[in-house]
């Protein structure tokens, strides 16, 4: 096969992984949080350090950080207390939105901590290296076993989100129908006090003989 097809795959292979990779100043006594979507059963490995503000020099101890990776429903993957570097890996067990949050502890004089942070989610957290040697595969065979998987999570994703949307879907039509309930109950009330305030007044003005 043409070396031109080869790189077709591997450039469509790049462009279709899902991988965050971001470097952010984090001011000591705040908190800064990385949120990622997650499809159920999917992979994802993440990996953090600090940036030394003096290369060749120990790392000062204002610039540990403490990391917690938590699930949609609050559960706790990964914890760090006082790290200046890290890694977590794990298969999503509830889809939705993973959280990552990086704090600073507080120090005085203030300090500014500069984090690297890589998030990759599905087939951009696997290692094709291992793969590769484990099955004994050929460049062409990997591109095109990435380019499945890649496919493959597509297909998952497209579906999460049809599921998302009739969940959507469903609470619209729930909440139009309360509302609709609550609009007709209103007019009701509304009617009524109407109504008592007619036989109120009529009432008065018999007795005053003025009707």
């Amino acid at each position: 096969m043409s070396k031109s097809i080869i790189l077709m795959i591997t450039t469509l292979g790049l462009f279709l992984t899902i991988s965050e990779s971001m470097r952010f100043d984090l001011q000591s006594g705040h908190t800064k949080c990385v949120s990622e979507d997650i499809n159920n059963s999917a992979i994802t490995v993440g990996n953090y350090n600090v940036v030394n503000p003096n290369e060749g020099y120990p790392l000062p101890d204002a610039h540990k950080l403490n990391v917690r990776v938590t699930s949609p429903y609050g559960n706790n993957y990964h914890h760090g207390d006082q790290v200046d570097s890290g890694n977590f890996a794990f298969t999503a067990a509830e889809a939705g939105d993973y959280t990552t949050c990086f704090t600073a502890p507080d120090h005085k004089p203030e300090t500014t901590v500069a984090i690297e942070f890589e998030w990759k989610t599905g087939v951009a957290a696997k290692d094709w290296s291992k793969i590769a040697k484990k099955e004994q595969l050929e460049v062409m065979e990997i591109e095109l076993k990435k380019l499945l998987d890649t496919v493959t999570s597509i297909n998952e994703e497209m579906f999460h989100l049809r599921v998302r949307e009739e969940e959507m879907q469903q609470l619209n039509q729930s909440t139009n129908s309360k509302m609709a309930g609550l609009s007709f109950l209103s007019l009701v009330v509304c009617l009524s006090v109407a109504g008592l305030q007619f036989w109120h007044l009529k009432s008065h003005f018999e007795r005053k003989k003025l009707l």
